[in-house]
Protein backbone atom coordinates (compact mmCIF):
# COMPACT_ATOMS: atom_id res chain seq x y z
CA UNK A 1 0.00 0.00 0.00
CA UNK A 2 1.49 3.31 -0.95
CA UNK A 3 1.63 6.35 1.30
CA UNK A 4 -1.20 8.32 -0.35
CA UNK A 5 -3.68 5.44 0.03
CA UNK A 6 -2.67 5.04 3.66
CA UNK A 7 -3.17 8.73 4.36
CA UNK A 8 -6.52 8.71 2.56
CA UNK A 9 -7.65 5.75 4.67
CA UNK A 10 -6.54 7.47 7.86
CA UNK A 11 -8.36 10.65 6.82
CA UNK A 12 -11.57 8.72 6.15
CA UNK A 13 -11.32 6.98 9.52
CA UNK A 14 -10.77 10.30 11.27
CA UNK A 15 -13.77 11.86 9.50
CA UNK A 16 -15.91 8.88 10.47
CA UNK A 17 -14.82 9.14 14.12
CA UNK A 18 -15.51 12.88 14.22
CA UNK A 19 -18.92 12.43 12.62
CA UNK A 20 -19.85 9.80 15.22
CA UNK A 21 -18.68 12.08 18.01
CA UNK A 22 -20.72 14.98 16.66
CA UNK A 23 -23.79 12.74 16.29
CA UNK A 24 -23.44 11.49 19.87
CA UNK A 25 -23.09 15.05 21.17
CA UNK A 26 -26.14 16.18 19.22
CA UNK A 27 -28.21 13.26 20.53
CA UNK A 28 -27.20 14.05 24.11
CA UNK A 29 -28.20 17.69 23.67
CA UNK A 30 -31.58 16.71 22.23
CA UNK A 31 -32.19 14.27 25.10
CA UNK A 32 -31.46 16.96 27.70
CA UNK A 33 -33.78 19.40 25.92
CA UNK A 34 -36.57 16.80 25.74
CA UNK A 35 -36.24 16.02 29.45
CA UNK A 36 -36.38 19.73 30.26
CA UNK A 37 -39.53 20.17 28.16
CA UNK A 38 -41.22 17.18 29.83
CA UNK A 39 -40.37 18.55 33.27
CA UNK A 40 -41.88 21.92 32.30
CA UNK A 41 -45.08 20.22 31.10
CA UNK A 42 -45.53 18.30 34.35
CA UNK A 43 -44.96 21.40 36.48
CA UNK A 44 -48.21 22.60 38.11
CA UNK A 45 -49.77 25.75 36.66
CA UNK A 46 -49.62 27.72 39.92
CA UNK A 47 -45.84 27.37 40.02
CA UNK A 48 -45.41 28.84 36.55
CA UNK A 49 -44.57 32.50 36.29
CA UNK A 50 -47.73 34.11 34.98
CA UNK A 51 -47.95 37.80 34.22
CA UNK A 52 -50.43 39.85 36.22
CA UNK A 53 -53.79 40.48 34.59
CA UNK A 54 -55.02 44.10 34.63
CA UNK A 55 -58.31 43.36 36.40
CA UNK A 56 -57.28 40.21 38.28
CA UNK A 57 -60.76 38.79 37.66
CA UNK A 58 -62.42 41.23 40.06
CA UNK A 59 -64.71 42.81 37.50
CA UNK A 60 -66.31 41.94 34.18
CA UNK A 61 -66.81 44.48 31.41
CA UNK A 62 -70.44 44.19 30.25
CA UNK A 63 -70.52 47.15 27.87
CA UNK A 64 -72.30 46.23 24.75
Amino acid sequence: MDLSKMMATNTQQLQHTLNLSLLKSSMNTQAVQAISMLEDITQPIHQMALGPHPTLGNSIDLRG
